[in-house]
């Protein structure tokens, strides 16, 4: 199962804090918790960056180019919000 801890689309581009339902997702099936980065979907479609419109210039496409960053499984009694907070912005890069 994949969430986006966030809880909504964030209006900046920058990360919303993240919620509590990954806690509660491990509280009650406990499983490894393995932390993603989506790269690429800020100022596409599904963004509300100023050129988020649709359609988009032909000459820069109709999506963007989307990345996958995949951080090392955690266990479960560590994926609080915060420690995933933590990693995700670590898989992000130096970009802020």
């Amino acid at each position: 199962m994949c969430i986006f801890p966030e809880g909504k689309l964030t209006k900046t581009g920058d990360m919303n804090p993240f919620r509590h339902g990954v806690s509660e997702i491990v509280r009650r099936t406990p499983a490894p918790v393995i932390p993603m980065e989506l790269r690429g979907l800020w100022g596409s479609v599904f963004s509300h960056g100023d050129d988020s419109h649709w359609p988009r210039p032909i000459h820069k496409g109709v999506m963007s180019r989307l990345t996958l960053a995949v951080g090392e499984p955690i266990d479960p009694a560590e994926a609080t919000p915060e420690a995933l907070q933590r990693i995700v912005t670590e898989l992000r890069g130096a970009r802020k």
